[in-house]
């Protein structure tokens, strides 16, 4: 039996799950954290010890899993004689190639300066290196293009080796490849300065200050303090501020508690729709992601257009919240903010949810809409729709984080995390840096280090700089029972004891993807149809996670597909025959939910409310936002 624990929030109270004393993580289903006793509490004290010092050489990998994926991969390719055969074919048509290759090299190379070059004997660059890494006219040209061409066929053949092969598990297939392609980036010619062209003839233009500039980065990015005539101006991370650069639009923290700010936005029309809006952003990310710079707000975009807007803002955990649990994000995060403005306005609430807020959102409205069925709630807070954005609520398909998800990655996760009490932020984008370390390590490290220049900084890079943390029992939580075992698809994800299910949600919603998302992937997003019986608008932005919802009127490029007016499914819809069906429109798909908000709010609307000034409180940003 589970004991419970009654946390109390307004009008609603919420039981806090916890194992008996003297239970076993295998009692409790799923639990990340032990309560054990006696020999057990020593045992498991000494294993949690000697993987916590793995994991932090390992920076949360788990030797046993890897080791495991390439086991399967190894043993299933020894016994798969065609697949052999294929690939030794593979690479006999690879070296074929280069006969002719270095003939129109040689020929390319002694041809008089006079005398025109068949461009058919001179390698092409789009049609040898089609890699973006190799992009640079130079790469064109002897010895380059043998280079390029040389890892781009062993990539090939990589790839081909590391899939298809029959018997090996699909995580223990994408893990392979992975850490393959991981392997052959770190080899990749385009990161050795002496092995690239572009760096090359960049050192020659420039008498090597380009070298001396990358120096110069490298120091200041390893926290070297410089003289003041070496310091680098164009330094992009944290240079926007919340309050003084982002986080502008004027409101009051009108409501706090030990885990979130409720911030009221002020009105800037006379009247505004009588329903107000409550935005959950994800508790990985510091909220004023919605509220960037003036152009690009979606909290003042929303006032601007008439409506009454609050917003949580989560405090960043630190080692004495190493106990707070995904019902505490619920009971004192969520229900919390919906509870106080429902006591303020008596009306239905829109809510909006981002990532894993909007996960969280979806947990607590079918939550509520089974304590309402339940009759448990006296005077519950009503929600009129839901907005999702970039927010799975089935991780069946997670995308690529999906390669750190599985037991034994967890169990050394959960001990990188045990000493400390929490996830630094700055190894949580470790493991993000990793999915894409192309673009975020090799290029960056080419372009700040050794051609010496920075990129342009921006609102959204200094954001995405300024990192959380997260409680070890909360991330534990969220990552067995959401993204390892699936159990709010399922059915089994609980909330004060009782499973919960998204198809008891009745409430119209809006669900955002986001076409090139690598964390939530759109059809994993998608995948709310088949849990819900809500009627739902699925929109498609153009971009990525985060650049896919930032995504402001005027801004260049945008665009975003949704079915045709009049054009509703009456089924479910396959997301490829989705895609087929949907229309593109350009710009932004903000006017167009503005738009789905207004017709489902009320027709009469009401004076601007304006938040309440306390003192004690303070003004918009908040005070959690700065806590580093």
């Amino acid at each position: 039996m589970r004991k419970t624990k009654p946390v109390q929030t307004s009008d609603t109270v919420i039981q806090q799950s916890q194992p008996s004393p003297g239970t076993s993580v295998e009692n409790a289903p799923h639990s990340p954290i032990c309560y054990l006793t006696g020999k057990e509490a020593a045992v498991s004290s000494l294993d949690m010890a000697l993987q916590n010092h793995i994991a932090k050489l390992t920076g949360g990998i788990s030797p046993a899993s890897v080791s495991l994926a390439w086991m399967d991969w190894a043993m299933h390719l020894t016994t798969a004689p065609g697949k052999q055969l294929d690939l030794i074919g593979m690479w006999q048509q690879q070296a074929a190639e280069w006969p002719a290759f270095l003939r129109n090299n040689l020929a390319q190379m002694t041809a008089p300066a006079t005398t025109p070059v068949n461009p058919d004997a001179a390698p092409a660059a789009d049609s040898v290196v089609p890699d973006n890494r190799f992009s640079h006219p130079g790469w064109a040209q002897w010895p380059f293009n043998a280079m390029s061409k040389a890892f781009l066929q062993t990539q090939d053949f990589w790839q081909s080796a590391t899939t298809g092969i029959r018997g090996v598990t699909a995580h223990h297939e994408d893990v392979v490849q992975f850490m393959a392609r991981q392997l052959l980036d770190v080899a990749s010619p385009s990161n050795y300065g002496w092995l690239n062209p572009e760096i090359i003839d960049a050192t020659q233009q420039s008498g090597g200050k380009n070298l001396l500039s990358g120096w110069l980065h490298w120091l200041q990015d390893m926290g070297c303090e410089l003289p003041d005539h070496c310091n680098q101006d164009d330094h992009p991370v944290r240079t926007f501020q919340p309050g003084r650069d982002v986080a502008l639009t004027a409101g009051k923290v009108v409501f706090r508690n030990h885990l979130i700010e409720l911030i009221q936005y002020s009105p800037q029309t006379d009247t505004v729709c009588a329903e107000p809006i409550l935005i959950v952003p994800s508790w990985i990310m510091k909220y004023y992601i919605l509220d960037l710079s003036p152009h690009n707000s979606m909290v003042r975009f929303l006032v601007e257009q008439g409506h009454t807007v609050f917003m949580i803002s989560w405090r960043n955990p630190d080692k004495n919240d190493r106990d707070l649990g995904m019902d505490d994000y619920l009971s004192s995060g969520l229900f919390a903010a919906l509870n106080d403005i429902h006591h303020r306005f008596r009306c239905p609430i829109h809510t909006v949810g981002y990532c894993l807020g909007g996960t969280l959102l979806a947990i607590g409205a079918a939550a509520l809409a089974g304590q309402i069925a339940r009759q448990e709630v006296p005077h519950p807070a009503e929600i009129c729709s839901i907005t999702l954005l970039a927010a799975q609520t089935d991780f069946s398909e997670p995308g690529e984080l999906g390669l750190f998800i599985d037991e034994s990655q967890l169990a050394m996760l959960d001990a990188l995390m045990w000493k400390q009490g929490y996830l630094d932020g700055k190894q949580m984008s470790g493991s993000f840096q990793l999915l894409n370390s192309r673009d975020l390590i090799w290029s960056k490290i080419m372009r700040d280090y050794m051609l010496g220049l920075r990129t342009q900084p921006n609102d959204l890079m200094s954001w995405n700089a300024d990192t959380t943390r997260m409680p070890y029992r909360m991330h534990s939580e969220y990552l067995k029972h959401l993204f390892l075992h699936n159990d709010l698809a399922k059915g089994h994800y609980e909330v004060n004891q009782h499973a919960i299910a998204l198809r008891d949600i009745q409430v119209p919603m809006f669900v955002v993807g986001t076409a090139k998302d690598h964390v939530s992937p759109w059809r994993s997003v998608y995948k709310i149809h088949v849990l819900t019986d809500a009627k739902i608008e699925f929109v498609l932005a153009s971009g990525g996670h985060n650049a896919g919802i930032v995504s402001e009127p005027g801004h260049a490029h945008r665009s975003y597909q949704h079915l045709p007016a009049g054009h509703r499914m009456l089924s479910y819809h396959d997301p490829e025959i989705w895609l087929q069906e949907a229309e593109t429109t350009s710009g932004s798909w903000w006017n167009y939910w503005e738009q789905w908000l207004t017709q489902h709010s009320s027709a009469a609307r009401i004076k601007a409310p304006h938040p309440h000034e306390d003192p004690a409180l303070g003004a918009a940003p908040g005070k959690y936002i700065f806590e580093d």
